[in-house]
């Protein structure tokens, strides 16, 4: 099931909203690359954070303004 801004998995419910926005972005891609729930999420989240802490504040502010991942984007729902 890909996710969104609004329905994630419960464990990126205390992060960062730009560290959930792209572990919920690399997460969904995972997924359409054929992972399951339960691998996607931990290499999501430790992928994010990793970007976090080496991203540029220019790259945040372009990820941020970027449209967010939405239900009705991912795997032609």
């Amino acid at each position: 099931m890909p996710w969104y801004m609004k329905d994630y998995p419960e464990s990126l419910k205390n992060f960062d909203p730009l560290v959930k926005k792209k572990a919920i972005d690399i997460a969904n891609a995972l997924l359409a690359q054929g992972y399951s729930e339960t691998k996607a999420i931990p290499i999501a989240t430790e992928q994010a954070k990793k970007w976090h802490a080496d991203a540029s504040e220019e790259e945040k502010q372009d990820f941020e303004d970027a449209p967010n991942p939405k239900k009705s984007d991912q795997h032609g729902t």
